[in-house]
């Protein structure tokens, strides 16, 4: 590999204490140092259990909280809503900024109270950390509970940097308007972001994927994002469950090796070294 030309990529995985098979697949992928990062999911009820298991994995790649207003479990816990409905609400700036505010506090108490540890990164599941009044309320609580700690937690600006309709979608979510704010509050953040699909297809469409936002890597100092969301095998209640296990099949292999290798790329941690153990 040429180290002039190397380029840096923090492969996240997303989702983890989700289901059993998915904190599985996160596990299993650290230890054979095919991720660097993974982003919890605090509402679940598995979260206090297996933040056990990634407890081993401490030092070995970023953790931090996936912000949840859409799944099941916010549902569940009566101030969820679908993907439409918040996205409705932000754009029309009917939520509460208040209430956004304390339910942020809340999944960030439950990150810390499991993991012992403040997170290393926020983002948000379905993007949700970039909505209008999310962002805000967001960049308020950061700089109350860590604005004077020399390692801030960094944060994850969706803006997709690869084509397709999905892709644009997601980039104008808010993306270019969180970087703003994180700019001017000199908060850390990584950007652009990689791996946005329809979760269809078969394990080889998955890894010619994966090869392309590999070579549509920025040639930058500052590393970019790849989002995954793999699992150790398909759970039945599961929408994208598939697709989960096509995608640790693929990150599992050395297939993924290679195409890192044909890349000029390598995974690093925005908050440590890069990973090299293969």
């Amino acid at each position: 590999m040429n180290e002039l030309a190397v380029k840096s990529v923090v492969v996240c995985a997303d989702d983890y204490a989700l289901n059993a098979p998915v904190s599985q697949g996160i596990v299993a992928l650290a230890v054979l140092g095919r991720l660097s990062a993974t982003s919890v999911m605090v509402l679940s009820p598995r979260w206090r259990e297996d933040a056990a298991s990634l407890r081993e994995m401490r030092g070995r790649l970023d953790v931090g909280l996936h912000l949840d207003w859409t799944s099941a479990f916010a549902q569940r816990d009566g101030f969820g809503q679908s993907l439409g409905v918040n996205m409705s609400r932000a754009a029309l700036r009917l939520a509460s900024k208040k209430r956004i505010q304390i339910q942020i506090e809340r999944q960030l108490d439950a990150f810390e109270q499991h993991w012992d540890a403040t997170p290393d990164h926020v983002d948000g599941h379905q993007h949700i950390q970039q909505f209008p009044v999310w962002r805000d309320a967001l960049m308020d609580v950061l700089d109350k509970r860590y604005g004077a700690s020399e390692r801030k937690p960094w944060l994850r600006i969706s803006r997709v940097a690869q084509p397709g309709l999905k892709a644009r979608i997601i980039t104008r979510m808010g993306a270019d308007e969180l970087a703003l704010l994180a700019q001017a509050a000199f908060w850390p953040a990584v950007a652009p972001l990689l791996g946005a699909y329809d979760f269809d297809g078969s394990l080889s469409d998955y890894a010619q994927r994966m090869k392309t936002w590999l070579h549509q890597l920025p040639a930058q100092d500052a590393p970019s994002l790849l989002m995954c969301h793999p699992a150790l095998s398909a759970q039945a209640d599961d929408a994208i469950g598939p697709a989960r296990a096509r995608e640790f099949a693929y990150l599992a292999g050395t297939d993924f090796v290679q195409h890192l290798i044909d890349a000029n790329a390598r995974l690093v941690r925005p908050s440590g070294l890069p990973i090299t153990h293969f």
